[in-house]
């Protein structure tokens, strides 16, 4: 691919990479978080509730159905509305639905309230990759989808910790309680330091100008190739929240404390992953490294087919796979979070919502597969190396194309943030 600069690059931003770098980090931190506190917590639901080990999971599938339909809706009407606004509306919703899944007296108000969750908790991935978009392109964007990548791996590296020790010491409900604190320091938070990126312009979110959106987006074979690589690539993180609290809690006997230290392993790896982009990205650029991080996904697609199918699950033979997995998958956000928004910067919010779309879809897809298997370790050993097929396949055909216009942009050299 032909990826030399072309495109000159507006200067002053209304934000430096940092803050942008920061919210942006807690907006897209919402999702993952909220699984992940919530995980070590299923084993023990489905006995309080008398229930059985399909109806708590879907309460992970419709958290997912929820989280990637309405970006559909959150990401275009920020374009129109603007980002703040619909942050705040969307961050309401969350909360309210914690409140809910807080109280529940039964798993199908549960299973309710983690739907609307996910309605809320879609507000970030959609609007934070649009604000970046709105203010930066090309290595500084990269950049800052590196750092989100950085911070994102602390919080989910740590929430199934905190959730397990949480729900050992206070019960499972008390794991809804630090949603609803978490959901409120993420709403003051954008409220006092995020500063609008958009004009409010309502002809956008017009029925026939959102449906000309999504269907350019989704005509472009390039947006599409960048969209399943994350699909898999990151996807893939979702399927894992449904089946290996299964695997790590009831068939290797893990409990919830150990199983949220265990996790570790994944967010970690993931951590180290955006630590290494980190170190490398100045030198070689986004998209010389990708490969790399695509080598990675395919090594533990590898290690989980091959290990599980031809010996008992253990720890290692579980958590090393997807280590490796999860190592390769942080070299994919920034190069393709960049390069699937640079084409179209006046429908970002849209393109984000899509590209968030199609990567919670790869985890919905995945999750409603794995619970057709009778057994989560066969799910482990062919739904997440699938979704890594897709990621290779998915790479290999984005490496064809060629850049549609402002593509070229994405590695253009920007003038140094002010300082704020």
């Amino acid at each position: 691919m032909n990826l030399q600069p072309s495109h000159p690059v507006a200067a002053a931003p209304s934000m430096s990479e940092r803050r942008v770098g920061l919210i942006g980090a807690l907006l897209v931190a919402i999702g993952p978080i909220s699984m992940a506190l919530f995980t070590p917590a299923m084993p023990q639901i489905t006995h309080d509730f008398a229930t059985t080990e399909s109806m708590v999971k879907m309460t992970v599938s419709l958290y997912f159905a929820g989280f990637a339909l309405a970006q559909l809706v959150c990401g275009p009407l920020s374009d129109g509305f603007g980002r703040k606004p619909v942050i705040m509306a969307f961050m309401a919703i969350y909360l309210v639905a914690s409140v809910i899944a807080l109280v529940s007296p039964t798993i199908e108000v549960l299973i309710a309230a983690r739907f609307l969750q996910g309605i809320g908790g879609s507000v970030g991935v959609a609007i934070a990759r649009a604000v970046v978009r709105d203010l930066y392109v090309g290595e500084r964007s990269a950049r800052i989808m590196n750092l989100i990548g950085l911070i994102l791996g602390i919080g989910p590296a740590f929430a199934p910790t905190i959730g397990g020790i949480t729900m050992e010491l206070f019960g499972w409900h008390a794991i809804f309680v630090l949603m609803v604190l978490f959901g409120i320091v993420v709403a003051l938070i954008c409220h006092y330091a995020l500063k609008e990126t958009v004009s409010r312009d309502l002809t956008r979110i017009r029925p026939r100008a959102l449906a000309a959106s999504y269907g350019k987006l989704l005509s472009s074979s390039y947006f599409m190739a960048c969209g399943l690589v994350m699909a898999g690539g990151i996807g893939a993180f979702y399927t894992l929240a449904v089946v290996l609290p299964f695997i790590l809690m009831n068939t290797l006997g893990l409990s919830p404390t150990a199983f949220g230290f265990s996790m570790l392993a994944q967010s970690g790896a993931f951590f180290a992953g955006s630590l290494t982009v980190r170190q490398t990205i100045g030198r070689f650029g986004a998209y010389r490294i990708l490969p790399a991080g695509i080598a990675f996904i395919v090594a533990g697609s590898i290690g989980l087919v091959v290990l599980l199918r031809l010996f008992e699950p253990t720890f290692a033979l579980v958590m090393v796979p997807v280590a490796l997995y999860a190592y390769g998958a942080a070299f994919i956000m920034p190069a393709m979070s960049t390069a699937s928004l640079a084409p179209f910067p006046h429908i970002a919010g849209a393109a984000g919502a899509l590209g968030g779309f199609l990567q919670m879809g790869g985890g919905l897809v995945g999750g409603l597969f794995a619970s057709l298997f009778g057994s989560p370790v066969i799910a482990l050993a062919t739904v997440v190396p699938g979704l890594g097929l897709v990621t290779l396949v998915s790479y290999l055909w984005w490496r064809t194309l060629p850049e549609p216009g402002m593509a070229k942009v994405v590695l253009a050299p920007q003038p140094e943030p002010p300082a704020q």
